[in-house]
This record gives structure tokens, C-alpha cells and sequence, in this order.
């Protein structure tokens, strides 16, 4: 099994090659872009279908794929795998409305997710996941990831977003790109760490949709200067009850979820980004024996560019750093007290412009209602290298002295190979 999942692999990388082209002096993308960019990939499957730019029409994607090793700790309390690997597929298309049907300042969005994997983080008993791709089961789906309309009002200072989306994309994704009106410092992503902190705060885990369980609901963003925005969403709040969202269509059922989230961006040398929010979860929720009519909590984050180097080049290599904030009062969710931070280098070896390398490290406070252990800490480290164009490949080591699930055990290490294709 573990050789024909290979196979699979390396021809599944092998025959998009010919799709890929890249502006090359772009460089560090996200250890998963499926859990944090809006529009997926880079339109050259358009370019290859002769999809003409004037029509508005944009088809882009990612194909990714990993190994993970388990180097010390048992595996999980049902099976004794010590390797698991896991595949995903997004095929986007997006559509300006405008250029399409003469629709001034709307757009059009859907992609399709597939996903095949094993549980990485359940076997290695890890509870804020040292993996981002598999999430709940069932690991083995096709579904609708994303289906929404985009319109704008007064030059972009407003706009909402309704219809199946993925909330993560717009509150308390520290990956995003940090503003700055020097492309020389740019920073595309602020981290390639794979863990799923980078992506979804772990005191919202069980609450918030994201990847790849995505949800209905609306979002509006209030931009009134170029550098600050506001943020305020609702969405079908299901996720709660264990619904795997992404699966099904939209639910009417008193359980909703309400997020609001305020941040400002400077471009100085050294630009940066912050922010902070407050979310609300409706509804009856139950774990185990305990029980709460809705639950609510506070989330921060913050990235800046702190140190810049000196180039005669395009880019200018960086290392920016990161930092995460989570609590929440709920005595249902597995985790309410939450603090990750990091360090990410971009184009520091000269003849490697588009690598990154960076280290990250991610503590939770587990529910003493589900877990026996009081917290979880996790670190991590990876070296993500530019293959050829879009093709970005990284090994990743991660280490957990204090797994979660497994009270009995200790100092889990893992390693991970993934293979990104942008097209």
C-alpha cells in the first residue's frame, strides 16, 4: 500500500510539471495554501487551456503531498503505524464578473477539494495536530470546498462575501501576507510551518469552519484606509455538533457561529500586521458528560519583519517573526488557553532566492474534562526549497515531549516530506 501511494505521487507530480510556470522571483509559500489563500494556485491551467484573460475566467489549483515517520513514541493506542502519508487536490476557478458579464466590481468563486490520507496526528497522539492536512474523518473525501460571490462598494473600502467559504481565510490567519509597498521585502507567507496552529487557533478548534471542513454564511470586511480593516462574519455554526460541514449543504438549526476581528498593517522598512478578535458559538454543546448553552472567546496575532538584509538584488532576504493569543470559557471544546510563536528566514542563501527555513513553537491548555495531561506543547522546524518554479519541497521535523492523547507517553518525534504544486 505504502509503495503504491508513492507511485501514485510521483506521477501525479510528474504529469503537472508541464503545468507549471511561476514568476520565480516569488519565494516562501505556506506550509498549506489550501488552509489560507482565497484563490488557489497560479492560473497557468487556464494559460494551458487557452482560457483567454479578457473573459475574466481564472483555473488555477495545488496538488500536495506528504510522509510522516514516527522516530520516537509509539503509535496511536488502535494501530501500530509508524509511517502514514496523505494527499490533497484543489482544482479553483474564479471569475471576475465584470470582464465576464459586465457585472461592475463582483466576483465569482468555487473550487473542489479531494482529499486521501491517514491519521497522522491520532496515531502520534497529538492533539493540536503536527500535521494540517488530515483533520477529522472521514479521510477519504470529495467535496465542494468553495462557492461564493464577491461584491464591492465604495472603491473596496466595503465588501461581502456570501455562500460556502472557509472563515479562516478572513479572521485570525497570522499566514497572511504582510502589506508592504516594497516588493524587494516582501513576504508572501509568514511561515511554511505545517503544524495546525499556523493555521486555526487552537481554542476555536471544534468551532470555527476551515480547512477542510468549509461552511455557508456571510462576511463583510470595512476597509476605510488602505493599511486597517475590520472584519464581521456569520456562518453556519455546525461545526460545534461535529458536523463535517464540507460534506453537506447549509443548516438552519440555532447553531451559528459569530466572529468579528479588527487589524492594521504599517509598510515600513520592516512592515508588519496585527490584529485582534472575539468570537461567539450559539447553540447546545455537549462533550462526554458536560454540557453549555454557547460558548465565546478572544484571539491576537501579530507578524513583522525584523530584520532586513542588505541586497543589491530584487528581493532582500528577511527574517520575520511571529506571534499567536487564544482563550476561550468553554468546558466543551479541547482546548482553551492557547500561545504559538515563531521565526521565519526568507531568501537568505544567495543562490537559493525563493527557500525558506523557519522554526515555530505552539502550547495549548488542554480541557481537563477530555484530556488527563494539564497542556500540550509542540515544536517544529522545516526547510522549504524551491524544486522547479512552483514545485516547492520540505522536510519538516516536529517534536512533541507531551502528547496529549497518550498521558502515558512522552517526547514524540516525527518527520515529514511534503511536495507542493502550485498550478
Amino acid at each position: 500500500m505504502a509503495q503504491a501511494r508513492f507511485s501514485y505521487v510521483v506521477f501525479s507530480l510528474f504529469m503537472m510539471t508541464s503545468l507549471i510556470q511561476a514568476d520565480e522571483s516569488s519565494y516562501g509559500i505556506s506550509g498549506n495554501p489550501g488552509a489560507v489563500d482565497i484563490r488557489l494556485g497560479t492560473g497557468e491551467l487556464g494559460n494551458l487551456l487557452q482560457i483567454p484573460e479578457r473573459s475574466g475566467v481564472r483555473l488555477g489549483g495545488l496538488w500536495m503531498g506528504d510522509y510522516n515517520a514516527l522516530l520516537n513514541g509509539s503509535a496511536g493506542a488502535h494501530h501500530n503505524r509508524q509511517w502514514t502519508g496523505n494527499s490533497l487536490f484543489i482544482l479553483d476557478l474564479s471569475i471576475d464578473l465584470q470582464k465576464a458579464v459586465g457585472w461592475k466590481k463582483a466576483f465569482f468563486g468555487a473550487e473542489f477539494l479531494q482529499f486521501n490520507g491517514q491519521p497522522t496526528n491520532a496515531d502520534a497522539g497529538v492533539v493540536q495536530g503536527y500535521n494540517s492536512l488530515p483533520g477529522a474523518p472521514p479521510l477519504n473525501r470529495s467535496e465542494l470546498y468553495q462557492l461564493w460571490i464577491r461584491q464591492e462598494f465604495l472603491d473596496n473600502k466595503l465588501s461581502f462575501r456570501i455562500g460556502k467559504t472557509v472563515p479562516t481565510y478572513h479572521f485570525n490567519n497570522v499566514s497572511k501576507p504582510v502589506p508592504t509597498e516594497n516588493p524587494a521585502v516582501s513576504i508572501p507567507s509568514v511561515s511554511g510551518l505545517i503544524y495546525t496552529p499556523i493555521f486555526v487557533n487552537t481554542t476555536l478548534l471544534g468551532a470555527i469552519g476551515g480547512y477542510y471542513n468549509s461552511v455557508y454564511g456571510i462576511v463583510t470586511t470595512i476597509a476605510p484606509i488602505k493599511q486597517a480593516y475590520v472584519n464581521l462574519g456569520v456562518y453556519d455554526g455546525n461545526v460545534a455538533r461535529g458536523v463535517q460541514t464540507g460534506l453537506t449543504g447549509p443548516h438552519f438549526n440555532g447553531y451559528y457561529f459569530s466572529i468579528a476581528e479588527a487589524g492594521y498593517g504599517w509598510t515600513t522598512d520592516k512592515p508588519g500586521v496585527a490584529a485582534i478578535g472575539g468570537w461567539y458559538q450559539s447553540g447546545l454543546l455537549k462533550s462526554g458528560t458536560q454540557k453549555e448553552d454557547g460558548t465565546g472567546g478572544i484571539y491576537s496575532f501579530a507578524s513583522r519583519a525584523l530584520w532586513i538584509k542588505e541586497s543589491v538584488g530584487a528581493n532582500k532576504g528577511n527574517i520575520s517573526g511571529f506571534l499567536q493569543f487564544g482563550w476561550n470559557n468553554s468546558v466543551t471544546l479541547p482546548m482553551n488557553l492557547f500561545g504559538g510563536m515563531g521565526l521565519t528566514a526568507f531568501a537568505l542563501i544567495n543562490k537559493r532566492p525563493n527557500d525558506s527555513f523557519g522554526i515555530g513553537a505552539s502550547w495549548s491548555r488542554l480541557n481537563p474534562y477530555i484530556f488527563s495531561r494539564y497542556s500540550e506543547l509542540m515544536f517544529q522546524g522545516y526547510y522549504q526549497a524551491q524544486v522547479y518554479k512552483s514545485i516547492y519541497f520540505q522536510p519538516v521535523l516536529s517534536y512533541i515531549p507531551n502528547p496529549g492523547a497518550h498521558p502515558t507517553k512522552s517526547n514524540v518525534c516525527a518527520i515529514t516530506g511534503r511536495l507542493t504544486a502550485l498550478f
